[in-house]
């Protein structure tokens, strides 16, 4: 009887033991879900963030061709959908860049709304500062709020023009998701910048920025490696940043160069989950 007892005993505790271990690794896979959730809306957030971005340096270098007289076209590379029109005064000119209420395809990506940018120009620093706004703005379905800065060097240190972003900007997605981002990028126009060709226009992304969550989640962002962005691709090509949270962190790598939508993500204890880009 005692014999039979302390089996039960055994067998109970064992049962036990594989129901926590059970339950632990189901919520070890939730709480992993949740946390590549969040790095997956905060990389949409970097594409919008992109584009926005090439749209007004192409709109940007298209009105000062035209207005130096070196055959630009007033639309670049832009589909006829969109509307641009300029208001220039003595060293101030302000662009309205309209994708129209019922939205218009750039690059693969469904926009509607303005992009509202002036400019002053330091001949003699060879510098420009470009303010944006966003009027009623959407990038496929996601509303996007923010007005900030581009400041253009005409050459960094490597000879190259130099775009440094800073950041401000809300996104929020169709079924209520939401979040904020603030930071600083540096693009480098590492090729194309001498063509006139907008299509072939590379740049190389570097900086560092936090993404706030609605739900009180905040994640900080620093690029490892910079992030190569060919304008003729939706997704930065390759590149590597880290990513770190309370209690979780990681990289977020693009590849080595294909133009995709996939990326990995690596947990700073191995693991690693593909992602598909949005």
């Amino acid at each position: 009887m005692k014999t039979v007892l302390r089996f039960m005993l055994a067998f109970i505790a064992l049962g036990l033991t594989i129901t926590s271990c059970t339950n632990e690794d189901t919520t070890t896979e939730e709480e992993q879900n949740e946390e590549v959730s969040e790095v997956k809306l905060s990389s949409e957030i970097d594409t919008a963030a992109s584009i926005i971005g090439d749209i007004i340096i192409e709109a940007y270098e298209t009105e000062e061709s035209d207005n130096l007289g070196r055959n630009g076209n007033g639309q670049g590379m832009l589909p006829n959908c969109v509307t641009i029109t300029v208001v220039a005064q003595q060293g101030f000119r302000e662009v309205t860049v309209d994708f129209g209420t019922e939205g218009c395809e750039v690059r693969g990506h469904l926009l509607k709304g303005q992009i509202v940018f002036s400019y002053t120009r330091n001949i003699e620093a060879q510098e420009v500062i470009i303010n944006y706004s966003l009027i009623d703005f959407y990038f496929d379905a996601k509303q996007v709020i923010g007005s900030r800065t581009l400041f253009k060097e005409r050459s960094n240190a490597n000879g190259n023009p130099q775009f440094t972003h800073t950041l401000d900007i809300t996104v929020i997605w169709p079924n209520g998701a939401q979040a904020s981002r603030e930071g600083l990028k540096v693009r480098e126009w590492v090729e194309g910048f001498e063509s006139g060709i907008f299509s072939d226009n590379v740049f190389e992304v570097t900086g560092n920025w936090t993404t706030s969550f609605v739900n009180g989640n905040v994640h900080s962002y620093e690029v490892l490696t910079p992030l190569r962005r060919e304008v003729i691709c939706s997704y930065f090509v390759s590149g590597s940043v880290d990513v770190q949270r309370t209690n979780f962190g990681g990289t977020f790598d693009y590849g080595i160069g294909d133009c995709d939508n996939e990326a990995t993500f690596t947990f700073n204890n191995g693991n690693e989950v593909n992602i598909i880009l949005n």
